[in-house]
C-alpha cells in the first residue's frame, strides 16, 4: 500500500548523484520535499529541476531540504546537474523499493501504448518525519511555487 498523508516517512535507502547511499530516515528533523520525476533531461523533468533550484534558497531558509528522485543511474543525473547548473540534489531508486513504499510506479500509456513508468509525484514530510502532504500526477507549471508555499506553512523546525 501507498503512504497515505499521516505517515512516517519510509526506511528506504536511494543513491545520490555520486553514488553514495542516502536513507530517507536521516532527513527527519527537518521538513523534506521529496519528488519523483520520470527521467533526466527531458522537457518537464528539466523545468521542474531547474524550477526547484531556483527556489532552493527559500526551501533552505525554512530548514526544508529538497531531494528528486528517478530511475535514472547516478552519472546521468551528474550529468544533468551539470548541464543545467542544478543546485536540487538528485538520487537514484536503483531497486524500486521507494517507487513502491511511494506507489509512483504506475501503468501510463503514450500513443496508445501502455508502459510502466514513474507518476510525476511530489511529497511533503515535516520535520517529525511525518507526510503532510501529498501531490500525484503533478502538471510542472506552478507546482513548485505551491509546494513552498505548503512548506512555509509548516511550523518551525
Amino acid at each position: 500500500m501507498a503512504i497515505e498523508e499521516g505517515d512516517r516517512i519510509p526506511a528506504v535507502t536511494l543513491q545520490d548523484s555520486e553514488g553514495g547511499a542516502i536513507s530517507l530516515a536521516d532527513y527527519v528533523g527537518r521538513p523534506l520535499v521529496l519528488y519523483f520525476y520520470p527521467k533526466d533531461d527531458t522537457t518537464g523533468c528539466t523545468r521542474e529541476a531547474q524550477e526547484f533550484s531556483a527556489l532552493m534558497p527559500e526551501f533552505a531558509a525554512l530548514g526544508a531540504r529538497v531531494l528528486g528522485v528517478s530511475k535514472d543511474p547516478p552519472a546521468r543525473h551528474q550529468k544533468f546537474i551539470t548541464k543545467y547548473e542544478l543546485s536540487v540534489p538528485l538520487a537514484t531508486d536503483a531497486d524500486d523499493q521507494a517507487l513502491a513504499a511511494f506507489g509512483v510506479w504506475v501503468e501510463k500509456q503514450l500513443y496508445g501504448k501502455r508502459y510502466m513508468g514513474i507518476d510525476r509525484s511530489t511529497f511533503l514530510f515535516d520535520a517529525a518525519g511525518i507526510l503532510v502532504r501529498a501531490w500525484r500526477k503533478v502538471r510542472v507549471p506552478g507546482h513548485v511555487d505551491a509546494v513552498l508555499e505548503a512548506a512555509r506553512a509548516l511550523p518551525p523546525a
